[in-house]
């Protein structure tokens, strides 16, 4: 059965850093696309990372110089280095991944979350 699991979320004040992790298991996972969300109270899931089997990644616009996503299949983990953290960064953090190498949105399996508290 596959399994995504989060960890590494706290809290820190802005300007800080973090880095959240996804134990992945399942062997598929190590060349399939992956990815990290991010829901806030009251808002809608948004995309904040993915990388491919390629390691192209990508990053939303609001994360974009901020944030790094990395993959070691050795450790089965999915990382999400997050510095320069700012309030709006507050939200629970997922990971999720595709059954497919390349990222298509198609994310079929979900981890269960860790939060993020970004303080002012």
């Amino acid at each position: 059965q596959v399994q995504l699991v989060e960890s590494g979320g706290g809290s820190v004040q802005a300007g800080g850093s973090l880095r959240v992790s996804c134990s992945f298991s399942g062997y598929r996972y190590k060349t399939d696309c992956m990815g990290w969300f991010r829901q806030a109270p009251g808002k809608v899931r948004e995309g904040v990372a993915s990388i491919d089997n390629n390691g192209k990644a990508e990053y939303a616009v609001s994360v974009k110089g901020r944030f790094t996503i990395s993959k070691d299949n050795a450790k089965n983990t999915l990382y999400l280095q997050m510095n320069d953290l700012k309030p709006e960064d507050t939200a629970m953090y997922y990971c999720a991944a595709e059954h497919y190498i390349y990222c298509t949105g198609a994310y079929a399996a979900w981890g269960q979350g860790t939060q993020v508290t970004v303080s002012s």
